[in-house]
């Protein structure tokens, strides 16, 4: 689909990759943009129209969904991050994640997925993460989330190809927001996540991935486990 033109919602927009989005959705001649955060206040992009959205809460989804009923392109942006692992971690925190980043996203998407079909199809966008394909600890309970909205996108797509929305995923590794703001590493500049996410959008594209080090993840998920968890492979059999 085409940028220029379109009306657009960004879940999360009050900051980091979000904020970014809005930004870059005006640069590219979006007719109008819907920028949403649970406070609304807070949103401070000149030329975007701000909307209240909390994608944990169900009544918020809904009313986002009936104000904005233009909509032709989605994206699921917002997202929690804890910082903790499976085993001994707080398990609340760990459910926290998954209703931000799966349910809270699942509950967009079908809220939205009508209005899309009324305005010709659109397009839906998820933010990912390469963590959809890897876990990492320290941050595994985000990794199981992220693994399970990639999964939903793929559920998503074949829902939706009837009714013609293009549904793809964006996949990235550190990228300097604050999510990463503590983590001394190298990061992906996030107008570049955004400028490729935005052209795969318009090229169609299903999957886009938006640097080197997923590039190379995706790539190894074909080789032995061990390729990605040396440390946890002890070729022992059982």
């Amino acid at each position: 689909m085409q940028i220029a033109g379109s009306t657009a919602l960004i879940t999360g927009a009050g900051r980091g990759l979000g904020r970014h989005f809005a930004q870059a959705l005006l640069d590219r001649g979006a007719a109008k943009v819907y920028a949403t955060a649970r406070r609304p206040e807070t949103i401070d992009i000149a030329g975007v129209t701000p909307l209240a959205l909390d994608v944990t809460d169900p009544g918020s989804v809904r009313a986002a969904a009936a104000a904005a009923a233009d909509v032709d392109l989605l994206i699921n942006n917002a997202g929690l991050a804890a910082y903790t692992d499976l085993v001994t971690g707080d398990l609340g925190d760990i459910r926290r994640e998954m209703e931000t980043n799966f349910f809270g996203s699942l509950q967009v998407v079908r809220a939205f997925a009508p209005v899309l079909a009324g305005n010709g199809g659109g397009a839906i966008l998820n933010v990912l993460s390469v963590l959809s394909w890897i876990s990492y600890q320290g941050s595994a309970g985000y990794a199981a989330s992220k693994a399970a909205a990639w999964s939903l996108t793929n559920g998503v797509r074949l829902e939706l190809a009837a009714q013609r929305t293009q549904v793809a995923g964006l996949v990235m590794a550190s990228t300097d927001t604050d999510m990463m703001a503590g983590f001394d590493v190298p990061k992906n500049d996030p107008a570049d996540v955004v400028c490729a996410a935005l052209d795969g959008i318009e090229a169609g594209e299903i999957e886009i991935i938006a640097d080197a080090d997923s590039a190379a993840t995706k790539a190894a998920l074909a080789a032995h486990p061990s390729a990605l968890y040396p440390g946890a492979f002890t070729g022992q059999a059982t």
